[in-house]
């Protein structure tokens, strides 16, 4: 009993001590322990940037033609011409278009008078500037069916049309006539586009091969390869081209600058980090094609991220929280795109960091623990001093490129399906239902 008073009587006094001294507040910011798990929805609630910076755009100029995805500045229009508020002028079928199974992946290609485009079941269309369709060549092989792959990209150059298919093939075709000249097997899914530069075209199959191919006999010059991937997202990242080097992009977010000659590889790096607590972080494809300016390589994934490289090294100049589904359109000191959380950004290109956002319909229902499917949004590319997007809930809208305020819309029946496209001063884009639309 005694033993017992007399821890309780220390215990009693070392309280009564604690009483009397003075209590320290740590300085510095106090942070909720909790905000890690609302980090997105405090985004969306922060308010643009209040200072703008100042974009000087190179002026307009009425380009004729739109070979390739916009990675490589060979074929990069700097700012196309186009009507401030362009009007639909005409539409036509190019085939089957968008369903369960199956997907146009492949942006339409202008040239000389002709717009060229691939359906959803490996038939290619050349439509006439005025909307007639001069002719039609089916791509699938004779042991399958049309609807046994998905996926495919487009490419004018040489003198020819190359076309991806997700059948698994390379197939260069008559502009003029819709003639096979000749056919490669890949021996995988070819859902991205090619791009041709100079004696060689140049594709990634099956998101983790990289190829080299003579335009006039479809022979292999060269291959390099990177470990498979299964989740991608459909539809490989254009190959990205200059007069030294060739970047390729592969589904599992690796990064190959190569010799574009010889195919002897120079650097590989990684575009790798997630988004905190999305699911669709899990997807680490690259989805914004390795786009080349200057001495600069810009590449998004899927999961979150957005990366500046350097060119003749592969080393990370700077990386952003944004994730791109598009490739970036770069211009006047800055890069814009379209994120994975369906918003157009411009960022500053030295550093990567933001200016403004602008945030898209997003959801198509929202739904608390049932949201699921989001809207499709397809771009941007800067034409008539616009950044112009197009989307799947049936909309091209047009944006101020220093504020990034909306400015006006106009109506895709049906929706759209592909990036658009700008030559002669109109803009085309696919529709979900198959069909080719011109705005002037």
């Amino acid at each position: 009993m005694k033993r017992s008073s007399f821890v309780l009587g220390m215990v009693a006094v070392s309280l009564l001590a604690a009483c009397t001294e003075k209590e320290v507040i740590l300085p510095g910011k106090r942070e909720d322990i909790r905000s890690i798990l609302t980090e997105n929805a405090a985004e969306d609630a922060a308010p643009r940037t209040a200072a703008i910076r100042r974009l000087t755009l190179p002026r307009t100029r009425n380009n004729s033609s739109w070979t390739h995805r916009i990675g490589t500045p060979k074929y990069r229009p700097a700012h196309p011409a186009l009507a401030a508020a362009p009007a639909l002028a005409w539409s036509a079928d190019i085939g089957v278009g968008d369903g369960k199974r199956n997907r146009i992946t492949a942006d339409p290609v202008v040239d000389q008078g002709r717009v060229f485009t691939l359906d959803a079941e490996a038939l290619v269309t050349a439509t006439s500037t005025a909307g007639a369709t001069l002719w039609q060549t089916n791509l699938t092989p004779a042991q399958d069916q049309p609807g046994d792959a998905s996926g495919g990209g487009l490419a004018l150059g040489a003198g020819k049309l190359f076309v991806a298919s997700g059948f698994g093939t390379l197939t260069a075709i008559d502009p003029a006539s819709g003639k096979v000249l000749w056919q490669q097997k890949l021996g995988e899914t070819g859902s991205g586009a090619p791009t041709v530069y100079g004696d060689l075209v140049y594709l990634t199959g099956g998101d983790d091969t990289a190829w080299a191919l003579e335009v006039d006999t479809g022979r292999v010059r060269w291959q390099l390869s990177q470990a498979p991937d299964v989740n991608n997202v459909l539809g490989a990242s254009a190959p990205a081209v200059n007069d030294k080097f060739v970047i390729f992009a592969y589904g599992d977010g690796a990064l190959h600058g190569a010799f574009r000659k010889g195919g002897l590889r120079l650097w590989s790096s990684y575009v790798s980090g997630q988004r905190r607590f999305k699911s669709l972080a899990k997807i680490g494809d690259i989805t914004g094609d390795p786009v080349i300016d200057g001495n600069t390589v810009y590449v998004g994934s899927h999961s979150g991220r957005l990366v500046a490289l350097d060119i003749n090294t592969g080393k990370r100049i700077w990386t952003a929280t944004e994730g791109a589904i598009s490739p970036v359109w770069p211009v006047g000191g800055s890069v814009f795109a379209l994120t994975d959380q369906n918003e157009l950004v411009r960022l500053n290109a030295s550093d990567g960091s933001r200016i403004w956002g602008t945030k898209l319909p997003n959801f198509v229902k929202f739904q608390p623990r049932k949201a699921a499917e989001v809207y499709a949004h397809y771009g941007p590319v800067l034409a008539g001093g616009q950044l112009v997007v197009a989307s799947n809930d049936g909309l091209l809208r047009f944006f101020d490129p220093v504020t990034g305020d909306l400015t006006r819309t106009v109506e895709v029946p049906g929706g759209a399906t592909t990036a658009p496209v700008v030559a002669g001063g109109t803009l085309y884009v696919v529709g979900t239902k198959g069909q080719l639309f011109a705005f002037r």
